[in-house]
């Protein structure tokens, strides 16, 4: 073979290659179209399928069964916070990146807040105000959380310092307490929640679910309000939205809003029908007493949620034991996946609702 056929060979050759690289193609195609022809399963599916499983939601917040806003829930106590609801206080801030607000009776008709955050963290939260005898039983329910008040008689100061809690009592230490501008005493107490998880950055253990969370709806008709009267002073009435799918509050016939000026709302208004009576320790200096509520005495509840007024009766068997929701026929009833506002109705005051009308309005 001479030196000018030896450097042609190799040119006959590549087209050859070239030909057994397009045949193994075809094959392999043809063999990954039947297989999917076969699976019923396009290819296309195949890939947008694959694409989709490596994308899992985060997982829900405990306290309202939406999906936390990281990939984990965040690490942290629930943070309860005693805020001040009577009119001179309003309008409050961070009411409404609250999980869970609690609305109590307290002395003089009046009713005070506890407002509950986990997996949000608005930046400024008050005006924070004395503890109450409800407190006790309301913590006892939220796995330990950090509970901030400032001050209160002392009966009640003993039971809070001996309670499921880690009581950060804002009279004693006011290294947290923020003074905001525009606000006067005693309406003038607020404080940062990341600060205060920074103090109890060794508790890293979130707070167990308070209720079961379902997109889906229990029966029950259908109503455009509802109307909570604690007191003239505080006469809630919620509204739906069929826009924004919540309720919104408004307190003696005007919008409830926060500082910012957004109304209050909430995805769930769960109305407790709960037995009060009076303690025998002196509140305020107009001698009026202290409100205290029986946690164990169970009674009808009213969940307003998508739209529809859902009843049922709550029980709690003992202080360290969870709240109970349960349908007429015994079955649980599931909060729907939201933001929830407890008022703690005092018996024998009942809400009133308005039927909601035939073409529902946003």
């Amino acid at each position: 073979m001479t030196f000018l056929e030896r450097f042609q060979r190799p040119k006959v050759l590549i087209p050859s290659l070239v030909g057994l690289a397009i045949c193994a193609l075809l094959i392999g195609a043809t063999i990954y179209w039947v297989g999917s022809k076969n699976s019923n399963v396009s290819p296309i599916q195949k890939l947008t399928s694959a694409s989709s499983s490596s994308t899992q939601p985060n997982p829900p917040c405990p306290l309202t069964g939406t999906p936390s806003p990281n990939p984990q829930v965040p690490a942290r106590p629930a943070l309860a916070v005693k805020i001040d609801n009577y009119p001179a206080a309003r309008p409050q801030t961070g009411l409404n990146q609250a999980d869970v607000v609690f609305e109590e009776p307290v002395e003089g008709g009046i009713t005070r807040l506890v407002a509950v955050y986990q997996c949000q963290q608005p930046p400024l939260v008050g005006p924070i105000r004395s503890a109450r005898e409800p407190d006790v039983a309301i913590v006892d329910l939220l796995s330990r959380p950090i509970f901030i008040h400032v001050g209160g008689i002392p009966p009640i100061e003993s039971m809070m310092a001996s309670s499921n809690s880690i009581d950060e009592d804002l009279f004693y230490d006011g290294s947290l307490v923020i003074h905001p501008s525009g606000r006067q005493a005693p309406y003038d107490t607020y404080i940062s929640p990341t600060s205060a998880w920074a103090k109890y950055s060794s508790d890293g253990t979130a707070p167990s679910p308070l209720f079961q969370y379902s997109p889906s709806q229990p029966p029950g008709p259908r109503i455009s309000s509802a109307n909570v009267p604690f007191s003239p002073t505080n006469n809630n009435t919620w509204t739906w939205s069929q826009s924004t799918n919540d309720w919104d509050l408004s307190i003696g016939g005007s919008p409830a809003t926060d500082i910012s000026g957004n109304q209050l709302t909430a995805e769930n208004v769960l109305i407790l029908t709960v037995e009060t009576f009076q303690g025998p320790w002196v509140e305020n200096s107009l001698g009026a007493h202290e409100v205290e509520v029986n946690p164990t005495s169970g009674g009808p509840f009213q969940l307003l949620r998508n739209g529809v007024d859902v009843s049922g009766t709550w029980s709690r068997s003992s202080l360290s034991s969870p709240l109970v929701l349960s349908d007429a026929n015994g079955n649980p009833v599931s909060l729907a996946p939201g933001r929830t506002w407890i008022e703690m109705l005092p018996s024998p005051i009942s809400p009133t609702t308005s039927p909601a009308s035939s073409n529902p309005s946003s």
